[in-house]
């Protein structure tokens, strides 16, 4: 069965907006897990502006499942992990400003920037995993910086899916992932992915350890309810 992690920077945004505690994300997470999920996931970004590095103190102390921590390793973010130590950290090449992740990293051009930092959290027993586009030279040079896994970045799939194109979309997905497997890769992923397209991409992604959804699953448990939610992504990566 592949791993559902919970992102849960939405509930973040939405205590934010008004201040104060509500929702609680301690709880959230907590119950979360309760409800199935075999991980929880944060990204915090420099101007904390959903995720605060606080957060992911809080979190620590009660996350029973896996802990997931995702962000651009600047020195700020580089110094909460091996403070934190979670289960995973996922390296993701964001600009500060952006609003949301939109590209892999090029692991030929920051190689050696990757290799320094994911030692250093390997050094500190952090289990490592980059964001990279589904290119089998990126995947490829991913094997070199000496990461566990990759997170397959899935947005192109996810619109291609909307459009009806799924077959077309799914291609360098499955390339890329039999790439990794064949480099001794583990295979994650995630963006954008939803209780729409999830199945299909599970079905077809060979070695697929662990997704991990936030933003679509936040959405789709204001209809739904988030417990009910939970358990449809788990039935549908079963």
């Amino acid at each position: 069965m592949t791993k559902l992690s919970v992102n849960i920077n939405k509930l973040a945004t939405l205590r934010n907006s008004r201040g104060g505690n509500v929702p609680d994300l301690v709880k959230s997470a907590k119950d979360i897990e309760a409800f199935g999920a075999q991980g929880i996931t944060i990204h915090p970004r420099p101007d904390e502006r959903h995720i605060r590095y606080q957060d992911a103190r809080d979190l620590k102390k009660v996350v029973s499942t896996e802990f997931n921590i995702e962000g651009n390793p600047v020195p700020k973010f580089v110094d909460l992990v091996l403070e934190v130590q979670p289960t995973q950290v996922t390296l993701v090449p964001d600009a500060e400003d952006a609003i949301t992740s939109n590209a892999g990293w090029d692991t030929r051009k920051h190689k050696d920037f990757l290799v320094d930092v994911i030692k250093t959290f390997k050094d500190k027993g952090i289990r490592t995993s980059i964001f990279v586009d589904p290119s089998i030279e990126m995947v490829a040079g991913a094997a070199e910086t000496g990461t566990d896994r990759i997170e397959l970045y899935t947005e192109r799939f996810a619109q291609m899916y909307a459009e009806g194109n799924k077959g077309q979309g799914i291609k360098p997905f499955v390339d890329a992932a039999k790439k990794a497997h064949e480099l001794g890769l583990g295979i994650n992923a995630g963006h954008d992915l939803s209780l729409d397209n999830i199945k299909f991409f599970k079905e077809n992604i060979p070695h697929l350890l662990e997704v991990s959804i936030g933003h679509a699953l936040i959405c789709e448990s204001i209809y739904l309810g988030i417990e009910n939610v939970v358990n449809m992504y788990l039935h549908r990566l079963t």
